[in-house]
């Protein structure tokens, strides 16, 4: 299916016409533009599809996952990315203390530094999933009222810009730009770092690393703090049910983890705050398991993943590497 759709057009939709006069006026935005714009939008049975829950007993992989992220090509690209935007990555570390490595790290995975923005326009993937998303999913009713929270912010975002609502293209869940902002985060979060006075994510290399360490730092983003520490555990007095139960919530102290058998060693042993023991699935083959501080939580605000953190922290690592190397 072509990523424009070729679908109904929701101008067929009484429920997403009415919607959208609603819309326009809770917003302030012009109704006839607003109505046209929903209207214009089409269905993208792909993207719903994409949206579906996975099947019974998937089984996740961290070394699969990782290997899509960690590798030759991301790694280059991310050298090059780095080198060509040293000055922006300095200052964005020097303003909010997120690292350059973890400002890399993201923009690598999300979009591999804007080489792979999205294919789908946002209408079309945001009214999709606003008036269509999949009904067997379990949190239907309150991804579709997600969505419509995310299309109106596009619609008031596009008239503040002047950019017209049918032209973007981003991913099938309707992020944009290089960070990959969903349309409430590009509200919040975005920044004109490069100062010419608009906010461009598409297109500014140094608006999408002031604005991803701008959402970190919002996100109460710790500088100087590790991201993780390795684990291991005391057979003994292990107490994994207990230790997984906050999931990847920093709870523990360093004493109460060790308490229930997980053994760190050398400076995570002096981390003054709470921490998470991380379990990453490797399909058939034992898990990975890590310490996570409130910064690899940080990271979980970003994409609500403990994989994806990790992909963030190791490739920006790979990428630093091969810099000093």
């Amino acid at each position: 299916m072509s990523a424009q759709g070729t679908g109904k057009l929701y101008a067929q939709r009484a429920d997403a016409m009415r919607w959208a006069q609603d819309a326009a006026q809770r917003r302030d935005l012009d109704p006839a533009r607003t109505r046209a714009s929903v209207g214009a939008a089409r269905y993208v049975r792909q993207i719903a599809k994409l949206m579906e829950p996975a099947p019974v007993g998937s089984a996740k992989n961290w070394n699969l996952y990782r290997s899509r992220f960690v590798e030759p090509i991301r790694i280059r690209a991310g050298v090059q990315f780095w080198q060509n935007n040293r000055e922006a990555l300095e200052r964005a570390q020097a303003e909010t203390g997120v690292p350059a490595q973890i400002i890399v790290g993201i923009i690598g995975v999300e979009t591999l530094y804007g080489q792979h923005m999205g294919k789908f326009r946002v209408i079309d993937a945001l009214t999709t999933l606003a008036f269509d998303f999949p009904r067997r999913h379990p949190r239907a009713a309150e991804r579709s009222a997600f969505f419509k929270a995310e299309l109106e912010q596009f619609l008031s975002l596009m008239q503040r810009s002047g950019v017209d609502p049918l032209k973007p293209r981003g991913s099938y869940a309707g992020a944009m730009g290089m960070a990959q902002f969903m349309p409430s985060s590009w509200t919040r979060y975005a920044v004109d770092f490069d100062g010419d006075s608009k906010i461009d994510l598409f297109g500014s290399a140094a608006d999408a690393i002031g604005s991803v360490a701008n959402y970190l730092r919002t996100f109460d983003w710790q500088p100087g703090m590790a991201t993780h520490y390795p684990v291991h555990f005391d057979a003994d007095r292990l107490d994994l049910q207990a230790l997984l139960a906050p999931d990847i919530l920093p709870t523990f102290s360093v004493a109460s983890l060790s308490a229930k058998g997980a053994v760190l060693e050398g400076t995570a042993l002096e981390h003054p705050g709470p921490l998470a023991l991380v379990e990453l699935q490797n399909g058939e083959a034992p898990p990975t398991y890590i310490a996570g501080t409130e910064n690899f939580y940080v990271l979980t605000r970003y994409n609500w993943s403990s994989y994806y953190a990790m992909a963030v922290i190791e490739l920006g690592q790979a990428v630093a590497q091969e810099l000093r190397d």
